[in-house]
């Protein structure tokens, strides 16, 4: 069963992890994905894309 996020904020951060792994990223300045900001994940997102 899938976790009910907390809010779009963290549904958004969630997705974009989501697809950042799928694209073998698991890892942004040292730290994992799940401890960056969503600025970052985006930025690294975006760049991949």
């Amino acid at each position: 069963m899938e976790q009910i996020p907390e809010s779009k904020f963290e549904d958004k951060r969630m997705n974009v992890i989501e697809e950042l792994v799928e694209q073998n990223v698991f890892k942004i300045n040292g730290k994992q994905l799940y401890e960056t900001s969503l600025y970052e994940l985006m930025k690294t997102y975006t760049e991949k894309n």
